[in-house]
């Protein structure tokens, strides 16, 4: 769980998986359920556990590992019904327990720098803020938002378990060899 790459397109996510990413979330925003369907089928072929983003039944229909889903999404109840493992986004710490109250199975905390990859995320909580919501959780936290090579390590020395990357993928070698250095 300690390198998440958030992904659209299945050359990303392979290029991901060859430079250390132990993870991969199946991210495109605004894509129907049917659209996500078709586009995840190949990501099976990857050797590390996939997740999809936003849609419990594209999880379910692709027989991946997990979704991922926002504090506001709906399925979770259909997510653990369905053993599948539940990802939840928090930016406090009283988001985080209520994300593990209902189930997560990690939480992905952030962002924690400003980001160009969600221009709609809340106000950045920094390294304090992720410290916070990794000792207020036991399950793992994975950190989110502006997180590069250059600050991957200090993720890991705020509690968090892993980190995940959009834009950061072009230098996932350089990022995995940070967080593997930081445990």
């Amino acid at each position: 769980m300690r390198v998440h790459a958030l992904v659209a397109d299945l050359e990303t996510a392979r290029r991901a998986v060859a430079g250390g990413a132990t993870f991969v979330q199946i991210r495109v925003k605004g894509a129907t359920t049917d659209e996500l369907i078709e586009l995840g089928h190949p990501f099976r072929e990857l050797d590390v556990p996939i997740v999809v983003n936003d849609d419990v039944q594209a999880a379910i229909s692709l027989q991946l590992e997990g979704v991922h889903l926002g504090q506001d999404d709906d399925g979770i109840d259909r997510a653990l019904g369905a053993s599948l493992t539940l990802g939840l986004s928090a930016s406090t710490r009283r988001e985080a327990a209520l994300a593990e109250f209902r189930g997560a199975t990690y939480i992905g905390a952030g962002p924690v720098w400003a980001t160009p990859s969600k221009p709609d995320a809340a106000a950045p909580i920094g390294l304090a803020g992720l410290e916070e919501i990794c000792q207020s959780v036991s399950v793992p936290v994975v950190a989110i938002g502006g997180v590069d090579a250059a600050n991957a390590a200090d993720c890991i020395r705020a509690g968090a378990s892993g980190v995940a990357v959009i834009r950061a993928i072009d230098e996932i070698e350089a990022l995995r060899a940070a967080v593997d250095a930081a445990f």
